[in-house]
């Protein structure tokens, strides 16, 4: 019977750890699909798409929490902000970053 069990328990790790890539494969998934329906509203086709489908699925979100607190931070930088009226700058210029589109860099 303890044997039985320790198949079961081996057999139940074996298949946790092929479900994991299947997670990251998923992520990258979504992302392509993501890329493909925006080059097909495009009506891309061809060298442009192959190009566009490279450029998309190499970017990170040009909107990601990481870009924009080096952006907020240069601007305050540059306004030479301090104190409380850099912590609410800070607070607007991210929470204003969140709801704009991300630009693409071309």
């Amino acid at each position: 019977m303890r044997r039985r069990s320790n198949t079961w328990l081996l057999a139940l790790l074996a298949l946790s750890l092929c479900a994991a890539p299947a997670a990251a494969q998923t992520a990258q998934q979504k992302k392509m699909q993501s890329c493909s329906v925006e080059a097909n509203a495009k009506q891309l086709s061809g060298e442009a798409r192959k190009q566009f489908m490279s450029q998309c699925l190499s970017k990170d979100s040009g909107n990601s929490q990481q870009v924009r607190m080096r952006a907020c931070n240069a601007q305050a930088k540059a306004k030479a902000l301090s104190g409380t009226a850099r912590k609410d700058f800070m607070k607007s210029c991210l929470s204003n970053a969140a709801l704009a589109p991300a630009q693409p860099a071309m």
